[in-house]
């Protein structure tokens, strides 16, 4: 589990997490990528030192790496991914979730299809780089109002498929299932391809902490499915310390029902 931070890395709130139980955090690797090796090497310190390894990252690109439209440059985006994947080995993850809006979404007056070929390209070459580092891409859907490109699941699962490659899976967001009222069906369909889950409790986002409806169908579905790997916290905290603890709790819950 983990819970996001203020900070951009996200290591602000390790050692508290370690404390409340937590299993692991998710860092923020295009922050991780441009730190100079002195720092990189306090960051991994850090969190040897607080006993939490950092299993997952997510925010892959930055914005200004372009990876669709005119300015999109597949060499730049290769030699940045490169780095960055090899960045994040170093810290422990095995996922890396290629969500970066930023750099993903479709200029305007831009075809789509074309952008969705930019991305199935750029994946397709990522595949053997990530598979060298022994890293999985865990593609995330993004809601309408983040992304106006692959907002949905079944949309993640169809670019899965078409580059085929066992380093490329899905991430399963709760909140975009929500925002997006796509049915929860779609995660059986996919169940052999999810390696990685966000939760929050809501459209606004909230650390879970009760037994919301749609946050219970949504763990009755994904336990459906056989899923028993790693669930993050991505979600909006209110009063951090008491929320964190609150949110680990009812996701054990929720996770084995």
């Amino acid at each position: 589990m983990i819970a996001p931070t203020t900070d951009p890395i996200g290591l602000a709130i390790v050692e508290d997490l370690a404390a409340f139980g937590y299993d692991y955090i998710e860092l923020s690797l295009r922050d991780l990528a441009v730190l100079p090796e002195p720092a990189l090497a306090t960051v991994i310190s850090r969190l040897s030192r607080s006993g939490l390894a950092c299993e997952v990252c997510n925010n892959f690109f930055p914005p200004e790496i372009r990876l669709t439209g005119p300015a999109a440059d597949l060499p730049s985006a290769l030699r940045y991914a490169e780095h960055a994947l090899a960045t994040a080995a170093r810290v422990g993850a095995s996922v890396v979730i290629f969500g970066s809006s930023g750099a993903r979404n479709v200029p305007a007056g831009f075809p789509l299809d074309e952008a969705w070929s930019q991305l199935r390209t750029l994946l397709t070459a990522l595949a053997p780089i990530a598979a060298r580092h022994r890293i999985t891409i865990a593609l995330e859907h993004l809601n309408r109002g983040e992304s106006n490109i692959l907002n949905t699941v079944a949309e993640t699962w169809r670019l899965a498929q078409e580059i085929d490659h066992p380093r490329i899976r899905l991430l399963i967001d709760a909140h975009h299932l929500l925002v997006e009222n796509e049915p929860l069906a779609i995660l059986a369909k996919v169940a052999p391809a999810i390696t990685h889950v966000h939760v929050a409790q809501g459209t606004d986002r909230i650390f879970p902490n009760s037994h919301d409806a749609a946050l219970v169908a949504f763990f009755t579905a994904l336990r459906s499915t056989g899923y028993t790997q790693r669930c993050s916290v991505e979600a909006y905290p209110r009063e951090f310390l008491s929320d964190a603890p609150r949110a680990l709790a009812t996701c054990r819950t929720l996770s084995t029902a």
